[in-house]
């Protein structure tokens, strides 16, 4: 399955260290992980702000589901979330670090039942609640 990963890249960049592990543990459970972090996918040479919103938007459509970790406010995370859910209609895993006191509202009070949003405290957190997500898609 293709499962889209959206994490703050020009945003707030505190949690990305777990960036790198959602898009090994979606690998590791025999699936692809696009997103312009998985070094698999990305491009050695510099994109446009067109070209990387073109490619983007393909790689969502082209995807059963998305995956978002959403503790670092990011513009971007939030259109892509947005445009799985309405445009899409595409389940969605939105991931929320434990130290995080507040979401934002649009995010919070969205009540598509394609969204779902979860808290971890570590990487075996991480792998149950997006283990648990993939299997219910493929249900």
């Amino acid at each position: 399955m293709v499962v889209y990963f959206a994490g703050a890249i020009r945003g707030d960049t505190k949690y990305k260290e777990y960036h790198k592990k959602i898009i090994e543990l979606i690998t590791s459970m025999g699936h692809t992980a696009l997103s312009e972090i998985n070094e698999e996918f990305s491009t050695k040479l510099p994109l446009t702000d067109k070209e990387l919103f073109k490619r983007d938007i393909k790689w969502l459509e082209s995807s059963k589901a998305l995956v978002a970790e959403i503790s670092g406010a990011s513009i971007g995370v939030g259109f892509e979330v947005s445009y799985a859910l309405y445009k899409l209609k595409l389940p969605v895993l939105a991931l929320v670090n434990s130290r995080i006191e507040r979401v934002s509202a649009m995010i919070t009070g969205c009540d598509s039942k394609l969204l779902e949003i979860k808290t971890y405290s570590n990487n075996e957190d991480l792998k149950k609640l997006i283990s648990d997500f993939i299997q219910k898609i493929k249900e």
